[in-house]
């Protein structure tokens, strides 16, 4: 794996790719090709084509990483021949069948709940005044003001949209952070 170079960053919802800017620099200041996706966050499905036309543009094998929404778009991608294997920053790794819906549907007692407001025309937000506390606790105020004040809409179809072949069952896999079924990876 030590000679893998590319590096495919999937966002997660609310947000866009800007928010890998850190990582980005971090990466391309240890020699590696970095691809950021910028996921529509529509449906799932749309998703999962936008990352494989990434993917396709490598120049070999590639590492996917997918934060939060982002883990379940590179399980969706992440069979891509390209992929030789996955990461997972507190992200969701849904198996066949399963949604980002299905996992979040029955939240253990006392386990936090993001602050999303009732869906508007198909898509999804989070309360602008808990955005700061519930999505953007480790940056300055400004900047988590900002994220709140841009933050993507998200497709109440990307939420339900089902995993057809989990990539993480037959690429190496890899969990930080706390995420949703990591304990299969």
């Amino acid at each position: 794996m030590a000679s893998v170079k590319n590096v495919v960053l999937a966002h997660g919802g609310f947000v866009d790719g800007a928010g890998w800017a850190g990582v980005y620099k971090i990466l391309k200041s240890g020699g590696h090709r970095v691809s950021i996706v910028q996921n529509p966050t529509i449906s799932l499905q749309d998703d999962a084509a936008v990352t494989k036309r990434v993917l396709a543009e490598q120049d070999g094998p590639a590492i996917l990483v997918g934060h939060s929404y982002g883990g379940a778009v590179i399980t969706e991608a992440g069979t891509h021949p390209k992929v030789a294997a996955l990461v997972y920053i507190t992200a969701f790794a849904p198996d066949k069948g399963e949604s980002v819906a299905t996992l979040i549907k029955d939240p253990p007692p006392g386990a936090p709940v993001p602050p999303i407001q009732p869906p508007q025309d198909g898509y999804l937000f989070l309360d602008k005044a808990k955005f700061p506390a519930s999505f953007a606790g480790d940056v300055d105020a400004e900047k988590a003001a900002f994220m709140a004040d841009s933050q993507v809409p998200w497709g109440v179809a990307a939420l339900s949209g089902a995993i057809s072949e989990p990539a993480w069952k037959a690429k190496p896999s890899w969990s930080f952070g706390k995420n949703i079924h990591a304990a299969r990876l």
